[in-house]
């Protein structure tokens, strides 16, 4: 199981953040559960009204992360699923995706919580959902790294060091 050994994460007070979640819109009960769950985290660091926006797919979710980037966001929470297939196409949009976060997230040096889930069966997607009887909750987790990596930023710029 893939959550062995994840760090644990004390909510803050993150309410001066300005945080968005982007979230893919196929494969709905997965990415509603996923989306609760950067809610949930989200309310317990303070944060009551955040901006949330639906994508098509997991393809699109960096072009506007970089658009909230531009936006003056203190970070953003990507969250998304793919599901193998028989076909590469699932290698082409899980690579895309995570490239184009990752550019994103080091180009505006802006945190972005990784919550897309690249699974070989939609089994393994809803354990990961965050959903009632799910063994994870990777919303949640996304969310806490992007706040807590935001706080990091925030404090090397404005002292030039943690």
């Amino acid at each position: 199981m893939s959550g062995a050994g994840a760090p644990t994460s004390q909510p803050f007070d993150a309410g001066d953040l300005r945080v968005a979640v982007v979230a893919a819109s196929w494969h709905t009960e997965v990415m509603d559960g996923l989306v609760g769950g950067a809610r949930r985290a989200l309310a317990a660091y303070g944060i009551a009204e955040p901006e949330v926006l639906r994508v098509p797919g997991t393809f699109e979710l960096p072009v506007v992360a970089a658009a909230l980037a531009r936006s003056g966001y203190d970070a953003v929470v990507a969250l998304g699923v793919v599901i193998r297939g028989g076909t590469p196409h699932f290698d082409y949009v899980c690579s895309a995706a995570t490239d184009g976060l990752t550019q994103v997230s080091v180009e505006h040096a802006m945190p972005v919580g990784f919550g897309v889930l690249t699974c070989d069966t939609e089994e393994q997607a809803l354990d990961r959902a965050g959903l009632p009887g799910s063994a994870e909750d990777k919303g949640w987790e996304a969310t806490a790294a992007a706040l807590d990596t935001a706080r990091v930023v925030r404090a090397v710029l404005r002292v030039g060091r943690y």
